[in-house]
Order: C-alpha cells, then sequence, then structure tokens
C-alpha cells in the first residue's frame, strides 16, 4: 500500500497551475503519505528492538496526561483551521493477544478538550424562512464564521497497544465525541436558503487515528498521533452540512502508573 502510495504521488502531473481544491488534495495527500511512512518506521523500529515496554504494559496501568492538537478540513472545508488542548487517560484492560506484529493490549481511554477552536472564513448571511403557502420572510444580513470556541469530551476511545520496543508503543484507535460551540457549527452561507435556520452548537465527532508513544523514562512518554475527524450534529439543526473529513495532529506528555 505505502509502495503504490509513493508511485502515484511520484507520477507526472499536468503542468498547469493547480486549483484550490487541488492545492488541498496535494495537501491531504502529503500529510497521509507521511503519516503512513512514519508510521511504517515507527512499528518497524519497535519490531527491531529488544522487548521492555511490554513489562509495563502487562501489568494493565492507567495512563494520563495532556495534549494539544491542530488540523485542517479537507474538500470544501480545506480553508477550516482547528486548535485544541486537553487531557487524556486511558486504562490498559487486556494482557497480550495476537499473532506477531499485531499483537498488543486492549485499552479503554477517554478525552476532555475545555480548550476547543475551530477558524472559518467570514461572511454575511440571513437568515430565512418560509410558511406553507406564504411568501419568504428573511432577517437582515448579519456576519458568521470566524473564530468558535467551545468544549468537547470524547468519553470512548476504543485503543488497540500493538506490540513495543524499548521506547516505542504504536497504537490504532477509533472513537467518538462530542462538542459544543459558542456559535452554531459549522458556518452556513452566505446565500439564505428557504426553511433553513442554521445548524447547531452539538456535533459528533466519530474518528479514526494511529499514533505511538515515545518513552523518555521508565513510566513517562511523548505521545504523536494523527487522527481522520468527521463533524456532525446528526439532523440536530435544521442543516447538517458538517466536516466531512478532517484531519489532525496532536503532541502530548504521557505518565504511567
Amino acid at each position: 500500500m505505502l509502495g503504490r502510495a509513493l508511485e502515484l504521488w511520484s507520477s507526472p502531473q499536468p503542468s498547469s497551475a493547480p486549483t484550490k481544491e487541488g492545492k488541498a488534495r496535494i495537501a491531504i495527500k502529503s500529510a497521509l503519505i507521511a503519516a503512513c511512512m512514519f508510521f511504517g518506521l515507527v512499528v518497524t523500529g519497535a519490531a527491531q528492538t529488544t522487548d521492555s515496554i511490554p513489562t509495563l504494559l502487562a501489568s494493565k496501568p492507567w495512563e494520563f496526561g495532556p495534549f494539544v492538537n491542530g488540523g485542517f478540513g479537507t474538500e470544501n472545508r480545506s480553508d477550516y483551521k482547528f486548535l485544541w488542548a486537553g487531557v487524556h487517560a486511558g486504562k490498559v484492560l487486556t494482557g497480550p493477544v495476537g499473532p506477531g506484529i499485531l499483537r498488543g493490549q486492549f485499552e479503554l481511554a477517554a478525552e476532555i478538550i475545555p480548550f476547543w477552536q475551530a477558524y472559518t472564513p467570514k461572511y454575511l448571511r440571513a437568515n430565512c424562512y418560509q410558511q406553507p403557502g406564504g411568501l419568504l420572510s428573511c432577517s437582515p444580513l448579519f456576519p458568521t464564521g470566524g473564530t468558535y470556541t467551545g468544549i468537547s469530551i470524547t468519553p470512548a476511545i476504543l485503543r488497540w497497544n500493538m506490540r513495543s520496543g524499548r521506547r516505542l508503543s504504536p497504537w490504532i484507535q477509533g472513537s467518538g465525541g462530542l462538542i459544543w460551540t459558542n456559535h452554531k457549527f459549522p458556518p452556513i452561507g452566505p446565500y439564505p436558503v428557504p426553511n433553513h435556520l442554521g445548524t447547531s452548537v452539538f456535533n459528533f465527532t466519530p474518528q479514526f487515528g494511529l499514533g505511538f508513544h515515545y518513552f523518555v523514562k521508565p513510566k513517562q512518554s511523548i505521545s504523536f498521533s494523527a487522527n481522520a475527524v468527521h463533524i456532525s450534529n446528526a439532523s440536530l439543526g435544521d442543516s447538517n452540512p458538517g466536516v466531512n473529513a478532517s484531519v489532525q495532529f496532536s503532541i502530548g506528555y504521557t505518565w504511567w502508573k
């Protein structure tokens, strides 16, 4: 898979200047290829070192620590940017199971993000509504977009900690969370749509990611991860445009107990 991705990346491209969407695709491909290559190196390096982290994981420890996260939207949300900061906590629940390099342990974790921000384009819009058989009625234009501030919680992170080495412990995970923002997110506009009054201050965040711990001390590590996050209000608002896919990168510090 990695070889095929590199082959596609290195193939000749048309000489014409890339469009905005083309630039977004290039950025996404670059990020995903870099993440796959880096994760492959992590797994390979972990497999080639003498096992020592498994001794820690065999005790089914707790792990907790702060993290910061930055990311960007894709496709029609490529001009969205994100910045988060929060706390992660998890508990290893099982002993080692599975074959070969996939051998690992299951962990259940959660995250609280008291600082959640999204940066979006600014524009003017109107709220419009049309009663059955009546005329379309719109509010005066008002500004929307810009910076959205909120809080987020991810109560269920299902993580698989794979075979580990002296310092590196890679993982894959799936999770789901909830965001509350101080304004309805994402913004809708600039053109009014009949029977449309906005989105929602509540959104859900199903996501999938991979990452690793790099141990700097026997029970302390730096964590790195890359996640694909979908943002949707599940039709809680009048409209559910959401953010179909965003790419998020995080770095944190972890204590094990």
